[in-house]
């Protein structure tokens, strides 16, 4: 077996606790990342799942934020799952994505619209752990519709369906799915509904089942998980104490089989 730390962090396109987007000069946009990446390297995870991360977007300080992370927290591998692409006068590129202390073998992003800013999606990757391929999604879900969330759950489970079939064999375990679900709870709509449909390809255990990510300062609403299959024996979980962000990070400490 192989044990893993997996993190799950919504940077909030690098901006801090700052309220509107845009208005934060490069120099701290970068200071705020560095920020994070530090944080990154105390928390010592194999995996992390980053959500609204900016390429080169106009109002996050036009520059790569997931290369400075990679480059200032130390990791040899990444990739960028872009669900917001926008050209012209705008010039957005941001999305989720992934840095890891084990190779990526495969990646694929999927977007759930193209008609808007604002637009939400996951990114799938198959991570090589030790000779192991394990299966993950990064996934962002839509912030104030319920109607949206359910939709996008659906798909979401549609396509893992036909990835899984496809497999061939290659995953040790079932896909792990974290990210930022944007819902009230663990009870609540999308949270719930994922982990009941997850059921079908097994058991699923969540993480974290109390406490809160949101808004950072003084939390009220728990958005941000870790679905993990029954096998993979997680021994730890924890919402981490930060400022850095809107969003809190969750960290889980798990073994593959």
């Amino acid at each position: 077996m192989s044990r893993v730390r997996l993190v799950t962090f919504n940077i909030a396109h690098g901006r801090g606790l700052a309220p509107i987007q845009g208005l934060t000069t490069p120099q701290k946009l970068k200071a705020n990342l560095r920020k994070i990446a530090r944080l990154i390297g105390e928390l010592k995870p194999d995996v992390v799942a980053l959500q609204e991360v900016d390429e080169r977007s106009l109002w996050a300080g036009n520059f790569d934020h997931l290369e400075y992370l990679r480059l200032h927290a130390g990791f040899e591998h990444a990739v960028f799952g872009i669900h917001n692409r926008r050209a012209g006068l705008l010039n957005l590129s941001y999305g989720n994505a992934l840095l890891s202390r084990y190779p990526i073998s495969y990646s694929e992003t999927v977007v759930f619209g193209q008609r808007r800013v604002g637009e939400k999606g996951f990114l799938f990757a198959e991570i090589d752990v030790a000779g192991r391929v394990m299966p993950l999604v990064n996934v962002h879900l839509h912030f104030s519709s319920r109607e949206h969330r359910i939709r996008q759950i659906g798909r979401l489970l549609a396509w893992l369906r036909e990835k899984q079939e496809h497999s061939r064999g290659r995953w040790r375990v079932p896909a792990i799915v974290c990210g930022d679900l944007n819902n009230p709870g663990t009870s609540a709509d999308a949270t719930a509904a994922l982990l009941s449909h997850l059921s079908d390809y097994g058991e699923y255990v969540l993480h974290p089942t109390k406490g809160r990510t949101f808004p950072s300062p003084l939390p009220g609403r728990l958005l941000d998980f870790v679905f993990l299959p029954g096998a993979c024996n997680a021994s730890h979980c924890e919402i981490v104490r930060c400022f850095l962000s809107d969003h809190r990070p969750v960290a889980v400490d798990f073994t593959l089989p």
